[in-house]
């Protein structure tokens, strides 16, 4: 017996997601050297704080009863606890750098 296509999935049942590899190049720093890493940097702290709010008033609407859509609260939760695990693993390995760098000899 075949298996046919599930049609409840379609292009725009998932909003944000993006192929493996993508690249916004509207999203992308124009920039180089110094200034273009600061910015993308200073960006990925603002899109971390915009994640964040968006999952606490979404987790908020969840508590009062406000929420119809329980799914949407659990992946913005889950997606705000990525972003800030990515934050946090870049912040360590600029720290790391940082402290190889300091123990070279000139």
């Amino acid at each position: 017996m075949p298996i046919g296509p599930i049609d409840a999935i379609g292009a725009g049942a998932v909003q944000g997601v993006r192929p493996s590899g993508y690249i916004d190049q509207a999203a992308a720093p124009a920039a180089s050297g110094g200034a273009g890493f600061a910015t993308a940097l200073s960006g990925a702290v603002e899109n971390m704080q915009q994640v964040q709010t968006a999952s606490s008033e979404l987790s908020l609407r969840a508590v009062t009863g406000d929420l119809t859509d329980i799914h949407a609260a659990t992946i913005a939760s889950t997606r705000a606890q990525v972003t800030v695990e990515l934050v946090a693993a870049v912040r360590n390995k600029g720290v790391d750098a940082f402290n190889e760098i300091m123990r070279m000899q000139a």
